[in-house]
């Protein structure tokens, strides 16, 4: 018994398909949003050749995670959603898109867009990589205003090329940015181009001046002034101490402060 409803379930699905498939290309627009909740590839496929479908509705199906790559790629060939910004959009976004495809629909996305494709768990690492790649290439460019908002929302690489460069005011708030990680602070303080006022912000900092990795390259970097050690120092292994003091351009005043703090450590 069992057997016969799943077979007449089936055959009721068959045609119902069928119907759905023919009727999808001339359907009225008020049917089509109906038709997006298909799980019928065919019947979006069919919608897809509906005259009447437009940008809302393109976009609202691109919302759907469950879309096969053939059907996404179906629609990044057509020119009239190509054309599209939104759609260009969704489509470089969508976790399904086939990866060349995405990478194209990336061309010419505006700042903002690219920054959060940058940060898509569901994005590929290449994809992330290229839409990082692009928001660097445009951080020379950038007003400062756009520049303190990519210091709080952008990506990890972002946020660490932003504390690099500066200026000041936008390298304070890309340390807050939460996406910031230890290396990419750690790579910052290894260019010595950097300013003075940003190595004295990383000192300051609460979060980043407590890691041990942090407080060695701050006693390194040659804009760091040594008054401000003081804090940095009592956590700081003896051995990184002798090896900082090994260093041929350590300034006078980091050497002999730390050579202070060994005599205290033997006192005590």
């Amino acid at each position: 018994m069992g057997t016969n409803h799943a077979s007449d379930r089936e055959s009721n699905e068959a045609p119902d398909q069928e119907l759905n498939s023919e009727s999808a290309g001339t359907t009225s627009p008020e049917s089509i949003s109906a038709l997006l909740l298909s799980t019928h590839e065919e019947v979006l496929r069919a919608v897809l050749e509906n005259p009447a479908v437009d940008e809302k509705q393109i976009c609202l199906l691109l919302e759907r995670k469950d879309l096969p790559s053939t059907l996404l790629d179906e629609i990044a060939k057509r020119k009239k959603w190509r054309a599209s910004y939104r759609v260009r959009c969704a489509l470089a976004g969508h976790p399904h898109t086939p990866h060349l495809t995405a990478m194209r629909m990336l061309r010419n996305l505006h700042l903002m867009d690219l920054v959060r494709i940058s940060r898509l768990a569901t994005s590929s690492v290449e994809l992330r990589r290229l839409a990082e790649e692009r928001v660097l290439a445009h951080l020379p460019q950038l007003p400062l205003g756009q520049k303190l908002v990519l210091a709080r929302r952008g990506s990890a690489r972002v946020a660490g090329q932003l504390v690099a460069q500066g200026p000041e005011q936008v390298a304070r708030i890309a340390l807050d940015n939460p996406f910031l990680t230890e290396s990419h602070v750690l790579k910052s303080l290894a260019e010595e181009a950097l300013s003075a006022r940003t190595v004295a912000s990383i000192a300051r900092h609460e979060k980043w001046s407590r890691l041990l990795n942090v407080r060695v390259a701050l006693l390194r970097h040659p804009h760091f002034f040594f008054d401000g050690a003081l804090e940095l120092l009592p956590d700081l292994p003896r051995r990184d101490i002798e090896d900082l003091l090994e260093l041929p351009d350590l300034s006078t005043d980091a050497r002999d402060g730390l050579s202070r703090e060994l005599v205290r450590r033997r006192d005590l």
